[in-house]
């Protein structure tokens, strides 16, 4: 790909960004990256400073560019109002940019929570950005990612920390799936050439595991990742909207358990639908099974976040 089509993302500084970028540049992608704030030491990006409300610096982003991933989005807040600020209107802004610069190819990374809408706010601002999508006359393709873990996670490492210890504590008997971040910027490469295998399509990618893990296999494994073995009880919705309303009280705005996110964690079944899946000639995962669990364990290890 040459230096004057360069891929344009959103999200580029956050979890799934930076796994993309870091493929990016082992592949001699060229990509240009939106940023509230540029990384110092974030070089070989083409990086453009603003958020999803500067239309001047979308307008930027998008000119010129092969195609728009657009990853940006706020996954947790306290005010709930905030997601649809965010997830909604800032989509609706990249839409406007990807069109006024005429860009069509534009692939979308939602959360499988847009699945159950009326679970979570997160979950509705989702679904409400999918819609602007798939109404936009762009040749879309749009992801609806599982449970994300790897390098620089901050939200399932959490299991892995407690796992240390011995315990694991897991919300209400279900099933789900999850995918190793490497494996999905794979995909959000894999996607960006328009082919009618994937244009207009959605997509619900997964590790491969036929029928997602349950909640106790999967605290099994994170605690075999930590060599330990773990004590995985079940907690209870009520144990969980306390445990939310704690976590408020002590951490405030950073508070990682919110009302909204328990919502979505008591649904049963977050499992990749088998008719979402992607075409394997497109993409299949390579972190399967237990492999990107023992993996993420010696990357939290080896950079001392346990």
């Amino acid at each position: 790909m040459s230096a004057e089509a360069p891929l344009a993302i959103t999200g580029g500084t956050g979890f799934v960004g930076k796994a993309v970028r870091r493929l990016a540049k082992e592949n001699s992608i060229t990509l240009r990256a939106l940023a509230r704030k540029v990384p110092e030491d974030a070089i070989g990006v083409d990086w453009v400073e603003g958020d999803l409300a500067n239309n001047a610096a979308l307008a930027k982003l998008a000119d010129g560019a092969s195609a728009i991933i657009h990853i940006a989005g706020l996954t947790n807040t306290p005010d709930p109002a905030q997601f649809d600020a965010v997830n909604v209107e800032g989509t609706a802004n990249v839409i406007a940019a990807a069109k006024a610069a005429y860009v069509s190819r534009f692939i979308f990374v939602s959360s499988l929570s847009a699945r159950k809408p009326d679970l979570s706010q997160y979950g509705a601002s989702k679904a409400r950005a999918e819609e602007l999508v798939k109404a936009s006359g762009l040749t879309w393709t749009i992801i609806r990612p599982p449970a994300v873990y790897g390098p620089h996670d901050i939200d399932m490492f959490e299991l892995f920390r407690t796992a240390k210890w011995g315990i694991v504590p897991l919300p209400p008997g279900g099933t789900t799936s999850i995918i190793h971040v490497d494996d999905l910027a794979r995909l959000v490469l894999a996607l960006t050439p328009s082919v009618p295998a994937v244009n207009k399509h959605m997509f619900e990618p997964d590790d491969g595991r036929e029928g997602g893990w349950s909640h106790k296999e999967l605290g099994a494994a994170i605690g075999r990742a930590m060599r330990r073995r773990v004590f995985a009880p079940h907690l209870p919705r009520s144990v969980l909207e306390s445990a939310a309303k704690l976590d408020r009280a002590f951490r405030g705005k950073k508070a990682k358990l919110t009302q909204d996110r328990v919502g979505y964690m008591c649904h049963p079944n977050w499992v990749a639908r088998f008719d979402r899946q992607v075409p394997a000639e497109i993409w299949q995962p390579r972190l399967v099974d237990e492999e990107g669990l023992r993996a993420t364990a010696q990357w939290y290890r080896d950079n001392n976040w346990l």
